[in-house]
């Protein structure tokens, strides 16, 4: 049986994935290692968390004594790093605990991965980080994509932990020859995400007749991927991609900040006039977009969900799981 451990497990993405994962029937024994901050929660799990095959740890990846506990307690085979602190406005009221998780966390299992597998090899073996696409920074037109190849050039400090961390496993690809992979992948949504992300910020609203927020004039760009799509790809890299490279994770699928707020008002049957325009924040990126054509040729990925169709599935899910 092959082992997987997956880190930040509890949290939007992670649970998605470690869902998908199980319910793919592969022959894998998944260990969730989490640290259970405010953005991960168990409940995400609750349809899992008696399966034979997935086992939880609460653990710090910060914690370097801890991690190799882990390790060597449990000797997996592969490694998918999604703990990370992800809200932009938090990184840009607190920036220290983005560096401190998201650059320092992976450096150590970076550091312990190596160590461990390194004694016996890394035949077979995978490292996966999970990253995105903010860490190219913005794309000030409305033509031009991201490519692998592009420049890194983040503007807040929770995409600058990212890249920096996105460094750190190319450098021990170069130099130790580390089997290290690295995702990035356009704006996420589904079932699971913290409140306080974007569309569920808009979707709670909705449902509470409360205000919706929006920075600046909402003319703001962002690509959207359904979670799962996401989660697929992650699984298609993980076993599939060659060590050493990065796959952008795209759907293709562009909608400005105003217009998805409008897309969730007329799914709720509200009026516009819902939305209210607040001061921009700091740093604000105008436009991201990926070309995510490696993936589809080298990983043959492709995206099961349209945005409608997923919006419409994501608003029915928090509609009934309003306790969660």
């Amino acid at each position: 049986m092959r082992v997987l451990l997956v880190t930040g497990g509890a949290g939007f993405i992670g649970s998605n994935f470690i869902q998908y994962v199980l319910k793919t029937g592969r022959d894998y024994l998944v260990v969730n290692y989490d640290n259970l901050t405010y953005a991960g929660n168990l409940k995400n799990l609750k349809e899992v968390e008696a399966h034979p095959s997935y086992h939880f740890i609460k653990g710090d990846i910060c914690d370097p004594g801890q991690i190799n506990w882990t390790l060597n307690g449990y000797k997996p085979d592969y490694i998918v790093n999604f703990a990370a602190e992800s809200h932009v406005d938090r990184s840009i009221s607190g920036p220290m605990v983005f560096g401190e998780t998201n650059f320092i966390g992976t450096l150590n299992l970076l550091q312990s991965a190596y160590k461990f597998w390194g004694e016996h090899g890394f035949a077979d073996k995978r490292f996966l980080q999970v990253s995105t696409d903010e860490v190219y920074g913005s794309i000030e037109n409305d033509r031009d994509c991201f490519k692998e190849e592009s420049n890194l050039m983040p503007n807040s400090p929770y995409s600058a932990s990212k890249a920096g961390a996105d460094l750190m496993v190319r450098a021990f690809s170069k130099t130790y020859g580390f089997p290290a992979i690295v995702t990035r992948s356009c704006n996420n949504y589904g079932q699971y995400q913290h409140r306080e992300k974007f569309i569920p910020t808009c979707i709670t609203k909705a449902l509470n007749d409360e205000p919706i927020p929006i920075y600046g004039d909402g003319t703001n760009v962002r690509e959207w991927i359904h979670v799962l799509d996401n989660c697929a790809a992650v699984a298609k890299a993980l076993l599939c991609g060659t060590p050493g490279e990065v796959y952008n994770i795209g759907s293709g699928e562009e909608v400005s900040n105003i217009a998805m707020a409008r897309m969730i008002l007329n799914f709720f049957g509200k009026p516009e006039d819902m939305i209210v325009k607040v001061d921009d924040r700091p740093g604000h990126d105008w436009r991201y977009a990926l070309d995510s054509s490696k993936a589809r040729t080298q990983l043959k990925w492709s995206c099961s969900y349209k945005l409608a169709e997923g919006i419409k599935e994501t608003i029915e899910w928090y509609k009934n799981n309003l306790t969660w």
